[in-house]
């Protein structure tokens, strides 16, 4: 979403209809900017990152409604990019990999809820 008139440049958060807080971040000409935060309707964090010129860049975290990191990984102008991370509910390790231009590429580990490599792929 782009922003025009007196909050094209502003620090906006938005909230669920219990009143509880949904999203916080900055517009800078109207395009997202800086670091953003989403939440859950529980309260808990549901993702973090940075905003150039409204495009999703550098390093991304989303967890779990217990708290406990889900995925995280880099974007570079709104695509997917460099090394990822996903983990199993228990907090380990369940894949990594790398994305180039928003799609697998090499190869890819997979671990199972135990952190024991359990196999691998090649893109």
């Amino acid at each position: 979403m782009d922003l025009d008139g007196p909050l094209k440049n502003a620090l906006i958060k938005e909230y669920f209809r219990d009143g509880k807080l949904s999203n916080i971040g900055k517009y800078n000409d109207g395009k997202k900017t800086g670091e953003w935060k989403y939440y859950l309707s529980n309260g808990q964090l549901k993702a973090m990152g940075k905003f150039i010129k409204g495009q999703m860049t550098g390093l991304w975290k989303w967890y779990r409604e217990n708290g406990v990191l889900l995925q995280e990984g880099k974007f570079k102008e709104n695509k997917k990019s460099g090394l990822w991370k996903r983990y199993h509910p228990n907090g380990s390790l369940y894949d990594v990999g790398t994305y180039q231009m928003d799609k697998k590429t090499g190869e890819w580990k997979i671990f199972d809820v135990n952190g024991a490599l359990s196999r691998k792929k090649v893109y």
